[in-house]
């Protein structure tokens, strides 16, 4: 009778806490929605901002976004996988493995202004990159890294050895074991992973302060060489930069970056959850 007593008491407490985190997130989403919906209109996602940035809309800064996530995601997935491979298949377990394991982990913990004050120092004044998109994306995608791996690396190892032996036993290299065998069995959790990665480097302001983002930039960028706006630096900006914006504006453009944010976690979710669904343990 005492320990149903512990365990219902045990359930209570995790449920409160859980209801706790859960209620503040969910207000803040609601206050949001409901302060900036009524900004959102097709003027407003598809013009460039005028006016002291005060009218129009922010297009530039959604595209600046939008391209700076997928440079991130060229910049960081590949390097990623394939170190997470490495630690997970090849690497001993040794002293040097865990030391780098251990050095992913205090990475994952650093503060982004100090990857962004990373990237000035080697990709915009040693590598003479200027402040670019090129510049932007390798920053964060050094920034990401460390959590693709080692959410990559789990994923990897989860996989139940028996895919390996039996893979091994009919003649295939540890190689061909690896690419047709395992890595389709761990992507969901990869997958999980390179959104969680994704998702930060979005809404991440430092980083692009340093080493990409324009004050204010009506014209579209040309290259991966020109800066170009985003939408985390431009709600800075319009938040505490320029007098008299109208807080509309400023909640219209967090809902924005709210709902890219939401919406790359939900299209990647619902990939991962179709391959769940074909995962053979």
């Amino acid at each position: 009778m005492k320990r149903q007593q512990v365990q219902k008491i045990a359930v209570g407490v995790i449920t409160t806490v859980a209801v706790l985190i859960v209620i503040p997130v969910v207000l803040v989403i609601l206050y949001i929605v409901v302060r900036g919906a009524g900004t959102l209109s097709w003027e407003f996602l598809t013009a460039p901002p005028y006016n002291g940035m005060t009218q129009g809309g922010i297009m530039p800064a959604i595209l600046g976004t939008v391209i700076l996530t997928f440079g991130t995601a060229i910049a960081c997935i590949p390097l990623a996988i394939g170190t997470a491979i490495y630690l997970a298949e090849y690497a001993g377990d040794n002293r040097l493995t865990r030391l780098v394991r251990l050095a992913i982990v205090n990475l994952a913990g650093i503060p982004s202004i100090v990857y962004g004050l990373f990237g000035l120092g080697a990709f915009v004044l040693f590598m003479k990159l200027g402040t670019s998109i090129l510049a932007g994306s390798l920053t964060l995608g050094i920034m990401t890294l460390p959590v693709v791996i080692s959410t990559a690396e789990e994923a990897i190892l989860a996989v139940p050895q028996r895919f390996r032996l039996v893979s091994l036993s009919l003649g295939a290299t540890r190689w061909q074991t690896i690419w047709r065998q395992v890595l389709p069995q761990a992507l969901p959790g990869i997958l999980t992973g390179v959104i969680l990665g994704l998702s930060r480097a979005a809404g991440e302001t430092a980083p692009l302060l340093f080493t990409v983002a324009a004050f204010y930039l009506p014209e579209l960028p040309h290259s991966i060489f020109d800066q170009t706006m985003a939408l985390p630096y431009h709600l800075y900006v319009i938040s505490t930069q320029v007098p008299g914006m109208p807080l509309s504006i400023q909640f219209g453009t967090a809902l924005v970056l709210l709902l890219f944010v939401l919406s790359l976690t939900l299209a990647a979710s619902i990939v991962r959850t179709r391959m769940r669904r074909r995962r053979e343990w």
